[in-house]
């Protein structure tokens, strides 16, 4: 059976070019084929919602040719393909994770503004491709000051101890195994407790927050179990935080190789696909790539 490449969105723009090399090292962790693909995008006065995208002409295409430029001379490099896609980047792109494993792109382009930390072709991507993206950003973010990173390499995934998503905690794990890196698994937690009364009742009994502390660090461990059985090599740290999900995340990122969030599950009344506020904050402010992995269908089971 043939591998599902790794592809890797390039504009001709530093970012996008940052997230090629990226990819390349993606693809030969993963003994995968690269496919690099451009997508040039129709005028701005066209109707991109009726405009079916269609291939061009990658031997004509100068982002192209910059790429294999800069990667004719390297040795060691992955089967790669180039591809010249025509239509608007933000339908074409997530089509294009229909048959890859993994979707690189940098955190912006060539168009927009350039005060934006994220573009719109970089979160329609995120959300709504069906395999995992990962975006990755431009250095000298500045992140807030977070508990002590310990020795790299370090994976950091987010934890829902209400509802973690298979799919994401095993792409977390696999990815820490490929690199030989930590895992860090921040599991947060509302805190302070904020119970809704009605008038006339008793306030509830004072909540311990240590107490809640190590109920979330219970179930946290219980989440883990499975997968830390499929990757005993794979060290991993569950962490416990108060309030904020994003900020936690955000401020792991310092100095870290990965981020891994989820994406929100698409339901009855929601069904349209979902970034989730928490991911999108993460999008939006971590330092290091950030992974957004789309949830498993229920039915699945986690293979890697």
């Amino acid at each position: 059976m043939s591998t599902l490449p790794v592809v890797a969105a390039v504009d001709g723009s530093d970012d996008s070019l940052r997230a090629l090399e990226w990819a390349v090292e993606a693809a030969l962790g993963r003994s995968a084929p690269l496919r690099v693909a451009h997508v040039r995008q129709y005028a701005h006065w066209a109707q991109p919602e009726v405009l079916a995208a269609g291939p061009a002409d990658p031997r004509q295409d100068p982002v192209l040719d910059r790429v294999r430029a800069r990667l004719e001379n390297r040795t060691g490099l992955p089967d790669t393909e180039y591809v010249g896609l025509e239509g608007a980047t933000g339908v074409v792109l997530p089509e294009l994770g229909t048959g890859a494993q993994l979707l690189v792109l940098g955190s912006r382009g060539r168009g927009g503004f350039a005060s934006l930390l994220l573009g719109s072709t970089s979160l329609a991507t995120a959300r709504d491709a069906e395999c995992p993206v990962v975006v990755v950003p431009r250095p000298g973010r500045e992140v807030p000051d977070g508990a002590p990173a310990g020795p790299a390499p370090r994976v950091v995934v987010g934890l829902k101890v209400d509802g973690p998503d298979d799919a994401t905690l095993e792409f977390a794990f696999a990815e820490a195994a490929r690199r030989g890196a930590r895992l860090q698994a921040v599991a947060a937690y509302p805190w302070p407790a904020q119970p809704w009364m009605l008038p006339g009742e008793m306030p509830p009994p004072v909540v311990d927050q240590d107490v809640v502390e190590d109920e979330a660090r219970v179930l946290a461990e219980g989440f883990l179990a499975p997968h830390r059985e499929r990757h005993p090599d794979v060290e991993v740290q569950p962490l416990p935080a108060a309030g904020d999900a994003a900020g936690h995340l955000v401020a792991a990122s310092r100095d870290a190789d990965l981020v891994v969030v989820g994406r929100h599950r698409r339901h009855l009344l929601a069904p349209a696909r979902m970034m989730g506020s928490v991911t999108h904050a993460v999008l939006l402010h971590a330092a290091s790539p950030v992974a957004v992995i789309p949830p498993a269908p229920p039915e699945d089971r986690p293979e890697r």
